[in-house]
């Protein structure tokens, strides 16, 4: 084989030799990462809450529930 082929094997050998070197020393979230994301979570939480405890969703599910309770068989 030729020197670009020669070349070109060892580029990738050392491309791919620091990609699962980083890939090993990823091992999950830090203590930001996961305090935004509990914080995040959190937020989503307070607003799905709101959504539904509010006037006008807590009376569409009361109407659908009454009209599915209502239907003839």
């Amino acid at each position: 084989m030729g020197k670009t082929y020669e070349r070109a094997r060892k580029v990738l050998g050392a491309f791919w030799a620091t990609r699962r070197a980083a890939l090993r020393t990823d091992t999950g979230m830090s203590t930001v990462e996961y305090a935004l994301g509990l914080l995040t979570a959190a937020g989503v939480a307070v607003m799905f809450y709101k959504v539904m405890t509010g006037g006008s969703v807590s009376g569409a599910l009361e109407s659908l529930v009454t009209k599915a309770l209502d239907a003839p068989f």
